[in-house]
């Protein structure tokens, strides 16, 4: 009898901009890791965050390159590669423009502040959002990326509080 394999949760957040709002323990809570696609604010914020799960980050476009922040990394769980990049290293970032840039199974970014969950090809782009500050009338939100075998799956989580 085989087990099937247990998921993966990842916690993804993007664009805090020096707020981690009290909503975003619950929501990322029992996470394994926790990636963060740029425009973090002071490294308080990633202090923060590491209560809840260990931390990968990248810089954005209105972070000051300071360690661990780097412009963008892959990160593989089993036979899932994640790219994770804040986006703005194209412009205008959309979900055509990063599937024909970088040729991981999902890619994780920030920078427009809009959630979106788009799959095409068997692949994933992921924005979960700006979890910081409101801006553009828009709710903050993160999002749950969970990986089992090769199945991927987003729930975006709106933070509410």
């Amino acid at each position: 009898m085989s087990v099937a394999p247990a998921a993966v949760v990842i916690g993804l957040i993007s664009d805090t901009h020096n707020l981690v709002r009290p909503a975003v323990h619950e929501a990322l809570a029992g996470v394994s890791l926790i990636l963060h696609a740029g425009d973090v604010g002071e490294p308080m914020v990633l202090a923060e965050l590491e209560t809840i799960a260990p931390v990968r980050a990248v810089w954005g476009n209105t972070d000051e390159a300071y360690h661990p922040l780097v412009a963008s990394f892959m990160h593989r769980v089993g036979d899932v590669r994640i790219h994770v990049s804040h986006g703005h290293e194209l412009g205008s970032p959309t979900p055509e423009r990063l599937l024909a840039t970088y040729p991981e199974e999902v890619i994780v970014y920030g920078h427009t502040h809009r959630q979106l969950v788009t799959r095409a090809d068997g692949r994933v782009v992921v924005n979960p959002g700006a979890a910081g500050p409101r801006r553009f009338n828009l709710t903050p939100c993160v999002a749950r990326l969970m990986i089992t075998g090769r199945a991927v799956d987003v729930e975006l989580v709106p933070l509410l509080a």
